[in-house]
Formats: C-alpha cells, structure tokens, sequence
C-alpha cells in the first residue's frame, strides 16, 4: 500500500489524516492541540480499517511542543491503529498557508524552504509559524521520507498582473511584497478539477466560478483549471462577509476608527479579523446559528444574511465579466454544501446570466458531489465537497514520485 501522511499545523495544534493513496481511502484522522498549555488534548479516530472501523479515542496530558505532540501521535497509531509498520507513509504533506510569490507549486522541504517559510511569516504571523513548527516536528517524527509542503497561496500564482497588483505606490509595495495572493488555493484546486470530471469535460476546456464558502470563504475565476481572479488579497481578510472577518471594507473606516475612537492598530486588527462578518453583525459566527434567528424574526440576523448574500452576488457578476463566459459554478465547504437557501440566493436571482436553480435537486439531503441547475440552465451548477486533505496527499504523492 502507498499511504501519505497529511499534516495542518497551527501555533498550537495539529490536525492529520493518513491516507491510502491507492484506493484515496482515509485510514486514521486525529486532533492534537492545546500545545504548550498546562494540560493538552489529543483524539484519534480509525476508519477504512475493518475491525476497527469509527473507533475513536481521547487523551489528556501535558504537550509541551509540537515534538512530543508528534510522538502523542505515534502512541496513537500504534495503540489504536492503524500499524504504521503496515501502512507506513512514503510521504508527509503539510499545508502553509502562506508561500508568498515565492511558491507557486508543492515543494520538497529542504532547510532553505524552513527558512524560506519562516521569512514568509511576517505575510501570515498567525499561520507560518505554527505550520513550520509542525513541519520541524514531524521530520524528526518521521526522519527518512520526504516532506512536501503544500501552500494555500500556491494556485493564484497564476493571477495576471492586472489581478494581483493593488494601485499603491509602486517602491512601497515591491519593498513590502503588497499584492493579491489569495488563499483556500488547495479546495479551488480540488474542486475546479473534481467539476470537471462530474461534467465529463476537459478541464482545459472550462471558465469556472468556485464558492468556498466556510467559515472562512473566497471566491476563484478559474479558466482552463488556472485561478485568473480570487477575492481574498494580500491576507485572508479581503473579499466576501464571514464568520468573524468583515470582507471588503473602505480603508478610511480604519483611519475614522483610529481617529475619533481611538483604536490602536492591534484594536483594529481584532475587530477586522475577529469581531466582524457574521458575528460582527449578529452576535453569532456561525451561519447556521443566524439562519435559525433570521427565520424567528431577528433583524440583525436577516439583514446579516441580505449582506452576505449582496456579496456573493457582486462577486459571481464581476467573475462573469472577467471570464466573458461561464460553464460552471460550483458551491463547496460548510455553507456552501449544507445551505440550499443561500445557494438559491447567491444565483438563483441570476437568470439574466443563463442561470436556472431546480428546487427540488438544490433542496435535496444528498452529501455527495451533484447538480443543482436545471436540463435548461446554460450555466452548470453544481455542489461538490472539498477535500483539501486529499488534494495534498495527491499533491505531496505527485511530487516525491
């Protein structure tokens, strides 16, 4: 069997699927987090495995560091299953969030992509550092295959100028590496290809729009399987309303804040990043908890989900001008694989552009890949589930072979 280890690390955890390359079944998933606090936590899950099929187990010790986080996994797999002997990885994939301009493909970890990545993490101080920790701690884990990491940033490298450059002063922004670099790049990869194959047309052949929507969501113009625009920017923070980040903003609501209240830039910083988007508006931060207040009556909620949806909308218009034509638009992660009403929201008023939602299939309970358009619609449209996991281990198996 060839299995690939994935691995997403962050500054204090660290999630991880071992994954049978053969068949793309996942073998075991597991959470170890809570690193470096008094107490920490670590839960292991079996699956694909027969006799052991669903069984999950809990751990509560002390994980000083991502290394003895890494051996608490070790325990796992050799206590619970299943054998690392027996299906022992050829590979080791990790997810960075951030590979700057640097990256435009899954690399092999040398100790100049560690430096490289560390470099990089003024672009993504919350992200980069963990993902290197994890990458440090997982090569002493596993000391004779080949580690790749997969950066999320890596499918827009192959945005055009006119795309990726923001209209600032031109020395400023080569000096600070100020530009769009996008993000979520593993599922728009995924899931452009995965559309491709559910409407049996070559990839090459196909202007997409892709909707991640999650708790943190983007928007990707994919042409011929290559991202041409995407909505979030230098950070994660441009673009579309989510759970806790505001999206698009005017730049002067900054300086206004700054000034006649008296928010430093770290206040800012928080009220962008974390206390914005749905939460900001609402109180609540996840879509489905203000779709519950929204059908009771609740303003706020209603008028959160007007806005989120007015977004959306701009969005898809804007990627159908960039494209000139499109043949697909797909809906994928939580939101947009589990909310019929939003999708129907988000498109269904778009019939001007060819688009027609069938109600019943959009209002189907089916988890799996399916169409949602109507025979008639001239635009295919589509709900698919990402699996950024996989798209790594593919990634990570492609490059060591």
């Amino acid at each position: 069997m060839t299995a690939v280890l994935v691995v997403n690390s962050g500054s204090s955890s660290f999630k991880y699927q071992l994954i049978e390359m053969d068949t793309e079944t996942t073998l075991a998933s597991g959470l170890v987090e809570r690193i470096g606090e008094l107490m920490g936590h670590s839960s292991h899950t079996v699956t694909g495995i027969d006799d052991a099929d669903g069984a999950k187990t809990w751990r509560e010790l002390p994980i000083p560091d991502h290394t003895a986080g890494f051996a608490v996994m070790l325990e796992a797999f050799h206590s619970h299953g299943p054998s690392l002997a027996t299906h022992a990885p050829v590979a080791v994939g990790h997810r960075v969030v951030h590979g700057g301009a640097r990256f435009h493909e899954p690399t092999l970890v040398t100790p100049q992509v560690e430096r490289d990545i560390d470099e990089l993490s003024g672009l993504a101080p919350l992200h980069n550092p963990g993902a290197l920790q994890g990458i440090v701690a997982a090569e002493i884990a596993f000391p004779s295959v080949s580690h790749v990491a997969i950066f999320d940033t890596a499918f827009h490298q192959t945005l055009p100028p006119e795309a990726f450059t923001y209209a600032i002063n031109v020395d400023l922004a080569e000096r600070f590496r100020i530009r769009r670099y996008g993000f979520h790049g593993t599922s728009h990869s995924f899931v452009s290809r995965a559309a491709a194959e559910f409407v049996e047309r070559p990839l090459a052949d196909l202007n997409q729009i892709v909707l991640h929507l999650g708790n943190g969501a983007s928007v990707c113009a994919v042409r011929g399987g290559r991202s041409v625009e995407t909505s979030m920017g230098m950070t994660p923070l441009e673009g579309l309303v989510m759970g806790t980040r505001s999206g698009d903003i005017d730049p002067g609501v900054l300086f206004h804040l700054h000034r006649r209240a008296g928010l430093d830039m770290d206040e800012l910083d928080t009220l962008l990043n974390r206390g914005s988007g749905l939460i900001g508006l609402t109180g609540r931060g996840d879509m489905r908890d203000v779709i519950v207040a929204a059908e009771s009556g609740d303003g706020p909620s209603q008028l959160a989900i007007d806005v989120y949806v007015h977004r959306l909308k701009h969005y898809v218009g804007a990627y159908f001008a960039q494209l000139g034509r499109v043949d697909v638009i797909t809906f994928t992660a939580g939101v947009g694989e589990n909310d019929p009403m939003l999708r129907a929201r988000a498109v269904g008023e778009l019939e001007a552009f060819g688009i027609r939602i069938d109600p019943e299939r959009n209002a189907a309970a089916n988890r799996g890949a399916r169409r949602i358009s109507a025979d008639d619609s001239a635009v295919t449209v589509l709900v698919i589930p990402t699996n950024e996991e996989l798209e790594i281990a593919r990634q990570t198996l492609t490059t060591v072979r």
